[in-house]
């Protein structure tokens, strides 16, 4: 029986690709396609590889489409410190803004434009752009059949012999149909880790103790179950003189009065506008208010634009064109569970709770949240269906913040990167860099009850053999799946640095395919290893910082 596999664009509209059978093959296959896993895609398509990628969802491009999350990013990366991929596929962006919306001269003229004027980065963006993006710069290849892409389809089985990966099951998320997957490499760039435990490849989950670590950080023994809350996120635009409330959630009552049991303690209820300060866990109060265009100085942040995805006076239909906003915040971050290490039904469980917490949280705002001037809610907020793509407006997939990670050949620790006793000397520096990166370790609260941990740190690489897994040869991790720990995690988790990560896997099985040698064997012969690094280099992919002042 013939199969049509269908990829998804932002338009919604189909481009088939067709199997006789229940198998395919290709040079390299990749599991998931976010972030990293559309980027690991990117870098063994430009050398001429022939590839399969499948992902879960309808929407490639995770964190950036699916997770309805805008890219979080250092202050550096419009010049620097993200791969000329990464970068490109920024003013990919913006091109397709420029081109496609009716955008006022002041906004063509802005340098750099942000769509959305957020705080959070100088590129807020509707997910949709990505998508339509991204399937842009995947398309061609999918014209030539180089690439193979398998939307919903998640990875539900592995055959692995003799240390290395044979064979990957998929199963259709709707349809049930199977298909098998053999290559010569497979790239585990899925959200949560999912082939590690099918392929019996050795990883952990949660917190390691600091016994094994020596982190400061870290617990004093391994805690497997404190893992990073994850937010179900959503979008809204505001009508004002409009009511756009939904209904009831069945779990308001309990979301509403719910006062996070956490250590150190949070300051209160979880639905308000105050949160902990996620560096001193003080009280730290917050606003909302959609009507305004940017924030005020010395006035406590307004949610409403931080994470601001449209600004309508950026278009030439302003009154048409409201404002939207993305809503991934701490009043919706999910942490009485976890996704990845629990059984599917309390999995379930979880995910409808994340679920009905964020629904709790919009139903608040529009009905009861208190306002500046007095009154109680905001009715004319609308859940905007037309950014997630769903039918309940949430987003496709939960915004993933920590997944399981390898056990690799080297792990990233909290010592080698932390800002404390490495002042003068910056972050390790790793021979066998691979990418860069910066962030501060921003560790949300976890399903075991600690509240924020967030610590200063440098600038940071990428070590090779952090996506090398210890014991399977043929088997790269190729997201925030790889070699760091739970709290190293806290920084190698954001979207520059993700699409790094992917890159560099793809680009790594691509030069295990080119010279014939596993990749442990690039890691560890010097030879090698300097060959892939200036490959890497005369691609775009830095494997070094500048000088630069700590974070």
């Amino acid at each position: 029986m013939q199969r049509r596999l269908f990829i998804n664009s932002v338009a919604a509209t189909a481009i088939a690709a067709t199997t006789r059978s229940g198998e395919l093959s290709a040079d390299i296959a990749i599991i998931g396609a976010g972030t990293g896993g559309t980027a690991a895609a990117l870098a063994a398509l430009r050398d001429g590889h022939k590839v399969i990628l499948s992902e879960e969802t309808r929407w490639i491009g995770g964190q950036l489409t699916s997770q309805l999350v805008p890219p979080d990013e250092h202050p550096w990366i419009e010049m620097f410190g993200g791969t000329r991929s990464y970068r490109n596929y920024r003013e990919a962006v913006r091109s397709y803004y420029k081109a496609n919306f009716p955008l006022t001269e002041a906004a063509r003229l802005q340098s750099p434009f942000n769509p959305g004027g957020g705080s959070v980065s100088g590129l807020t963006h509707e997910p949709p752009v990505s998508l339509a993006v991204l399937n842009a710069l995947l398309a061609p290849y999918i014209a030539s059949g180089q690439l193979t892409l398998l939307t919903e389809f998640k990875p539900i089985a592995a055959d692995t012999q003799n240390d290395k990966l044979k064979a990957v099951t998929l199963e259709h998320t709707l349809e049930k149909h199977r298909l098998t997957l053999t290559a010569k490499y497979f790239i585990d760039a899925s959200e949560q880790g999912d082939l590690l435990p099918l392929a019996k490849c050795e990883y952990v989950t949660g917190a390691e103790g600091r016994n094994q670590t020596g982190e400061p950080s870290a617990p004093a023994t391994p805690q497997p179950n404190h893992i990073q809350s994850f937010t179900v996120c959503f979008a809204i635009s505001h009508h004002d003189g409009e009511n756009h409330t939904i209904s009831k959630p069945d779990d308001y009552a309990f979301w509403r009065d719910y006062i996070p049991a956490m250590k150190p303690a949070w300051p209160g209820k979880l639905l308000a506008w105050h949160m902990s300060n996620p560096i001193t866990l003080e009280k730290r109060i917050v606003a909302f208010d959609p009507r305004e265009d940017q924030g005020q100085p010395n006035t406590p942040l307004n949610l409403w634009l931080y994470r601001r995805i449209r600004r309508r006076r950026n278009f030439t239909n302003p009154d048409r064109d409201a404002d939207i906003s993305l809503v991934n915040w701490p009043q919706n971050d999910y942490w009485l569970g976890n996704l990845h290490n629990n059984t599917p039904a309390e999995a379930a469980k979880h995910l409808r709770g994340g679920k009905q917490l964020s629904l709790s949280l919009l139903y608040w705002m529009q009905t009861e949240a208190p306002r500046a001037d007095g009154k109680l809610g905001w009715p004319g907020l609308r859940l905007r269906h037309d950014q997630s793509g769903t039918e309940d407006g949430l987003a496709m997939y939960p915004y993933i913040r920590e997944s399981r990670r390898i056990q690799a050949e080297f792990t990233v620790l909290e010592q080698h990167i932390a800002t404390k006793g490495r002042e003068a000397t910056g972050a390790e520096k790793f021979p066998d860099s691979v990418g860069i990166g910066s962030y501060r370790i921003d560790l949300h609260p976890s399903s075991g009850g600690d509240n924020y941990i967030d610590v200063s740190s440098q600038p940071f690489q990428i070590p090779m053999g952090a996506l090398i897994p210890k014991r399977i040869d043929n088997l790269l991790a190729g997201a925030k799946n790889l070699g760091v720990t739970h709290i190293t995690n806290g920084c190698y988790r954001l979207h520059p640095v993700e699409w790094n990560i992917g890159e560099s896997a793809g680009a790594l099985a691509a030069e295990a395919l080119r010279t014939g040698e596993p990749p442990r064997k690039i890691r560890n012969d010097l030879k090698l290893r300097a060959a892939f690094q200036a490959r890497l280099r005369t691609q775009g992919i830095d494997t070094q910082w500048p000088s630069l002042s700590p974070r």
